[in-house]
């Protein structure tokens, strides 16, 4: 029984129909833990029973299907067999292209919200809403949102900007009037060679700002 389950594994190696030796039998039949003897040994067996066939070159032999099993198909079988294959060419791009429609609605329905989560972001942004429905309550009675001590704290920031912006507006009018003493340049032009706005260039008044400042004071004290 042993010697049989070789001959039928080495038989059914050989239905790829190409000339195949024992060292490639033993190969493709390796995972069945078949030595190369027994595989030799299998062919010559269906090769003297005549179920293969087998040719010489020198001291090694090529074994191969015996054609005459196959049933080799005429012209008129060769193009129905065209015709049958495109037809299931046409049918696999057709299931491909519904499996791929398939593919990007599950991939829509997936990137869209779920129910729960409708509901959470309902629930935040109602909660959103409300808190600035109130805010806006107390601005219109003229409730002070902010403490006296945030207040300061703001006040304090918003000067020392000032501040350093009015230092540095200083120190660029001594450098540049010490550049410019003894130029024969035209300012305007030698200003825009070199990329320098003024702050009324881009539309800002340091005065403005700081007149905002004391303006705030005042109402504050109003008050």
């Amino acid at each position: 029984m042993r010697r049989c389950d070789h001959s039928w594994r080495v038989h059914y190696s050989l239905q790829q129909n190409r000339p195949l030796n024992s060292q490639c039998v033993a190969d493709s039949l390796q995972k069945f833990s078949l030595k190369k003897a027994a595989v030799q040994k299998a062919l010559d067996s269906l090769a003297d029973s005549g179920k293969i066939s087998f040719k010489e070159y020198g001291k090694q032999k090529l074994y191969l299907a015996r054609q005459d099993q196959f049933n080799i198909p005429n012209n008129e079988e060769l193009n129905q067999m065209k015709e049958e294959n495109a037809k299931l060419q046409e049918q696999l791009n057709e299931q491909k292209k519904a499996i791929a429609e398939v593919e990007g609605a599950i991939k829509a329905l997936q990137s869209n919200l779920t129910l729960e989560d409708i509901h959470a972001k309902r629930n935040k942004l109602g909660n959103e809403v409300k808190q600035m429905e109130e805010k806006l309550i107390k601005l219109r009675q003229g409730v002070t949102l902010v403490s006296p001590e945030e207040r300061q704290i703001i006040e304090k920031i918003y000067m020392d900007v000032i501040n350093q912006w009015r230092r540095r507006k200083r120190m660029f009018k001594d450098i540049w009037d010490a550049i410019t003493e003894n130029s024969h340049k035209n300012l305007k032009e030698f200003k825009e060679e070199l990329g320098i706005e003024y702050d009324e260039d881009v539309g800002v008044s340091l005065q403005s700002h700081g007149e905002l400042m004391q303006s705030g004071k005042k109402r504050a004290r109003c008050k």
